[in-house]
């Protein structure tokens, strides 16, 4: 099933302001939260749905990345990562908009229905990946080691004694209104509701220790140079049995020795001899799938520009690929024989070396022009 419009789902145009985002947010938060609708799974859904449109919307470069490419352009940065974030994840992400310690729906359902206990979550791990042109593509599966933190075996935890482990405890406090009752944060344990019993030794204060992981990740073709993604859950560990940040993945493309990247086209300068521009010759040139042959016309022209359909690179939400510019260059011979150079100065005054351009022969404006229609 394929997803909706991430502004359909929250119910707003694509040139809604931040405020108007997160006011459209908040109301389909508070329509489908799980404490207003128990045991409804069509509701559940709804509220899950427009969590992950906030997530995409209220981001400027994943808002950008989606108005481009829609839902296939971003991969692993939207929609929670592919990950399916639940309740915690989207209460702990989010809970700013409402205020408030522990579930950021306090506020609405009665101060802590869902039990109050603040999710911790890990933080999350950056790395740098290297791809080179031919990865970005075919798309390339790489897996990498990363050193993150982990609980350690054999740690164990108390549940708080000053809060029951509830991760929150009721302040009375008298106004003119009369005594009112507000649930805070626990202070001993910072509303995570558990502290350390058991720590194993090399562990830290809370029970972590440093450990190597191998991560898969599977990189989509069409991705581009300074372009992040993320995998949920592959960061660093949360003591007390919270959950794990997720691991941020930069892209760098290096550049490639013979063929420069615009967009999904690629250009390659190629340069051919005077006798080849002058009698026409089949010449073969680099692509990123391997080598092509050409045709060069007799006469040909300096500064053309010849155009191979679909041998650029893929877009990266799967419609289709660029093109190959061949900007076609006559080398000019700079140290000729005396022989060679008694037939130019033989020709020099022949009415077929002059200069004699047609409107067919565009300029350079004009090349340039057609490059980017």
């Amino acid at each position: 099933m394929s997803k909706r419009d991430y502004y359909e789902v929250l119910g707003v145009s694509k040139s809604a302001s931040q405020s108007e985002i997160k006011k459209a947010y908040r109301k389909m938060a508070i329509q489908y939260h799980p404490d207003k609708n128990p045991d409804d799974k069509a509701a559940e859904e709804k509220f899950k749905e427009a969590a992950e449109a906030y997530d995409v919307l209220s981001n400027t470069e994943k808002k950008q990345r989606y108005d481009q490419f829609g839902h296939a352009g971003m991969g692993n940065r939207g929609g929670f990562g592919g990950g399916g974030m639940n309740m915690d994840d989207i209460f702990s992400q989010f809970g700013d908009i409402f205020g408030g310690g522990g579930s950021p729906f306090d506020s609405f359902f009665g101060g802590g229905s869902r039990g109050g206990r603040r999710a911790h979550k890990g933080s999350n791990l950056r790395i740098k990946l290297k791809l080179n042109l031919e990865d970005v593509a075919n798309g390339v599966d790489k897996k990498i080691k990363v050193k993150k933190l982990v609980q350690a075996e054999g740690v164990t935890y108390n549940t708080c004694g000053n809060c029951g482990g509830s991760g929150q405890v009721t302040r009375v406090s008298n106004t003119i209104l009369g005594q009112m009752q507000t649930s805070v944060a626990c202070p001993s344990c910072s509303g995570l509701g558990k502290s350390i019993d058991k720590r194993p030794k090399g562990s830290d204060a809370n029970g972590m220790v440093q450990k190597e992981e191998v991560v898969s990740i599977n990189i989509p073709a069409g991705v581009e140079d300074g372009m992040q993604l993320k995998v949920s859950g592959k960061g660093n560990a949360a003591p007390f049995d919270g959950y794990a940040g997720d691991l941020i993945i930069l892209i760098e493309v290096e550049e490639h020795p013979t063929l420069k990247r615009e967009n999904n086209n690629l250009h390659y300068d190629c340069y051919i001899s005077l006798t080849d521009a002058v009698l026409g010759n089949d010449i073969v040139i680099p692509t990123i799938s391997g080598k092509a042959k050409i045709k060069i016309d007799a006469g040909t022209q300096s500064g053309k520009i010849l155009r191979l359909k679909s041998k650029g690179l893929p877009s990266l939400n799967g419609y289709g690929k660029g093109d190959l510019l061949v900007h076609i260059n006559v080398w000019t011979p700079q140290n000729l024989s005396k022989d060679e150079l008694k037939i130019f100065k033989g020709l020099k005054d022949s009415k077929s070396f002059v200069p004699n351009p047609t409107s067919s022969d565009k300029s350079f404006f004009e090349r340039v022009k057609d490059m980017f229609n």
